[in-house]
């Protein structure tokens, strides 16, 4: 079992700029949704911009201590313009 907050930690040290959002799932500890925006993703593809936060969390995935990791991720203008959309 991971904390959330573990999450964050992990994230932000592959990703210093980042902002992140993690719900549990299920309350395992095991199952997380991440949002994610950092400006490392600028210009690069949504796999690449995924690529880099499992990167990130590689560690805990590869001991399953992350058994799924649901991830959505944006630059700071794409998640400006989402968070506008109702």
């Amino acid at each position: 079992m991971i904390s959330p907050d573990q999450v964050e930690s992990m994230v932000k040290a592959g990703l210093p700029d980042a902002q992140v959002q993690i719900e549990d799932l299920t309350g395992g500890g095991d199952h997380y949704q991440v949002i994610v925006i950092s400006s490392e993703f600028e210009g690069r593809s949504l796999v690449q911009q995924h690529q880099l936060v499992y990167r990130a969390v590689s560690q805990a995935m590869a001991s399953e201590a992350i058994h799924a990791l649901s991830l959505k991720t944006y630059t700071p203008e794409k998640w400006a313009i989402s968070s506008q959309t109702p």
